[in-house]
């Protein structure tokens, strides 16, 4: 009988495990701008059909954004915030209101 030669009768597995941390997205803040034309009642509206908002919050947010001159709608990733603010862009344009809606990195 032939023995094996050495190493023959061993294998070496070597694993490498990489540890991903899964960072979270940064977040944005979608900002309504106040101005002098747009109503009240289309702010309102816009907070709830694109951000969800119920009409009390809604409404909360709408009279922060003028008094205050601006307000924060909602807080997204990047992502969704940009279609957040196209969309309310959209619907101004189509309804003939200068509504500005921007949005900022969360500090």
């Amino acid at each position: 009988m032939a023995s094996p030669e050495k190493g023959d009768d061993t294998a070496v597995v070597t694993r490498t495990t990489t540890e991903k941390k899964v960072e979270r997205p940064k977040l944005y803040k979608v900002l309504l701008h106040n101005d002098d034309y747009t109503t009240r009642e289309f702010v309102v509206w816009i907070l709830e059909i694109v951000f969800h908002r119920g009409d009390t919050e809604a409404v909360q947010i709408m009279l922060h954004v003028h008094n205050k001159g601006v307000g924060v709608a909602g807080i997204y990733p990047h992502d969704v915030a940009e279609a957040k603010v196209r969309r309310v862009t959209e619907l101004a344009e189509q309804n003939e209101f200068p509504l500005l809606t921007t949005m900022e990195p969360e500090e």
